[in-house]
């Protein structure tokens, strides 16, 4: 019984950990960018265990638990799961900064917490042992998939949100170079004005081209890391236009008005959708009732005269 309450407790207490740890993401964020830059490294400010509890428990114990288990991890994971997963993890803005074997990592150790979990509960209660073996392989599996599937869901919600922020960041974009700014002077306007991924993303091209590398290459880069086909399009369009020496101002007009279309495009869409959608609701739940509304009176009448 021991064992069970401790293993409840420890669910528990990880389960709160990553709650609390996805609502302040982004103190924690700040919190290790303040230590990369070696704020928390001045003497003056507190002595060395004083700055080593500054650093969240992520960086100090899950970090370092979790490159350990990857290094085992690593050994037998082949070369293109790691390469498909480093992509899906750059269109989802890498969260947390994982790499992909912390990611694999962290799947492996989430489904067997589930598993470990859901074992401890069917033994707390009457079903018998192999009944609870057999949940806990589910359990396993479900928590395998449920990592990729919130993975999955966060690049969605990511690139919706990019396909969105689009047009307007094209507007400014269209706006700032008319009034005579320069295409990365522009850039920092839209970085400045603007919030969300798309904003994110061109800041970091900015950050690239300062360190060293072209706009090409830079702009190219953006457009592969994300994997939206709008965003791809205008990074080609600009890419060529540079190359060619077109005037960026016509070129951002036109792929504003074009972003504008399609998006008109993608809202038709939906809304012609919405009819075949609503047969779903429409036949398991309001017809039924609606028959029963309208025949039930009849069925009654008619099994009385008989």
């Amino acid at each position: 019984m021991q064992f069970i309450v401790i293993g409840v407790f420890g669910c528990i207490f990880c389960l709160t950990w990553v709650i609390l740890n996805y609502i302040f993401a982004h103190q924690i964020a700040i919190r290790t960018r303040l230590h990369d830059i070696g704020v928390y490294n001045s003497p003056q400010i507190m002595g060395g265990l004083e700055e080593e509890l500054q650093i969240g428990f992520m960086e100090r114990i899950l970090k370092p638990l979790l490159k350990k288990i990857s290094a085992v991890i690593q050994k037998y994971t082949p070369v293109r799961k790691k390469e498909f997963i480093d992509k899906k993890l750059d269109y989802a803005g890498r969260p947390l900064g994982w790499d992909s074997m912390e990611f694999i990592s962290a799947q492996y150790a989430t489904a067997v917490g589930i598993a470990i979990l859901v074992f401890i509960l069917s033994n707390a209660t009457t079903y018998g042992s192999r009944t609870g073996i057999l949940v806990s392989v589910i359990a396993l599996l479900v928590g395998y998939v449920l990592v990729d599937f919130v993975l999955t869901t966060t690049i969605k919600q990511r690139q919706k949100a990019i396909e969105k922020e689009l047009p307007d960041v094209l507007d400014l974009l269209t706006i700032s170079i008319e009034a005579g700014l320069g295409f990365d002077a522009a850039v920092q306007r839209v970085v400045q004005k603007s919030e969300g991924p798309l904003a994110a993303e061109f800041n970091q091209a900015l950050q690239e081209m300062r360190i060293g590398k072209t706009r090409r290459e830079s702009l190219k880069d953006l457009g592969e890391r994300n994997g939206v086909d709008d965003l791809s399009k205008f990074v080609e369009a600009i890419i060529q236009a540079d190359q060619l020496g077109v005037s960026l101002g016509n070129v951002l007009r036109n792929q504003s008005d074009q972003m504008r279309v399609l998006c008109r495009q993608r809202i038709e869409e939906k809304a012609m959708k919405a009819p075949v959608k609503m047969l779903i609701p429409l036949v398991l739940f309001i017809f039924p009732t609606i028959f029963v509304v309208i025949l039930g009176p009849a069925m009654i009448q008619i099994a009385e005269t008989l």
